[in-house]
């Protein structure tokens, strides 16, 4: 659908650049930033992406976590002020875009396969071991 000179370069403006490069079933970490009175605070919201809906400036993405044992969804504006960043903790290897099944299953049939990585990414810094001590005689 094309679209107007005009409107294309407003929503260009109003678009984020600092977005990392997630699909449905990564497992992200989002920060968004919560009014509570005249304060602000950043709440992490951590799930799995159940789907997107890409519309330009309008983009949204839906993320999916249990909570106390209750499914909680909540639908995310992708080029919002109020997301401080989204981290992707985790790349998952499905073969759908909206994974709307992951709704009626619970526990272990709910996890989703992930990318293998290397141990080293993942693994902390090694820390140097104390050099071993003199023998004594």
């Amino acid at each position: 659908m094309s679209q107007h000179v005009l409107l294309r370069e407003i929503e260009s403006a109003n678009r984020r650049k600092d977005i990392p490069d997630f699909r449905s079933g990564d497992s992200v970490r989002v920060h968004t930033l919560i009014k509570e009175g005249d304060k602000e605070r950043v709440q992490i919201f951590e799930g799995v992406v159940i789907g997107q809906h890409r519309g330009g400036s309008r983009a949204t993405f839906t993320v999916r976590k249990i909570s106390y044992g209750v499914g909680v969804e909540r639908i995310f504006p992708l080029h919002t002020t109020r997301i401080e960043k989204i981290e992707v903790l985790t790349k998952g290897h499905v073969r759908r875009a909206r994974l709307n099944y992951l709704r009626e299953l619970q526990g272990k049939a709910a996890r989703i396969k992930g990318e293998k990585r290397d141990v080293e990414e993942t693994a902390p810094a090694a820390v140097p071991a104390a050099p071993p001590a003199a023998p004594t005689t």
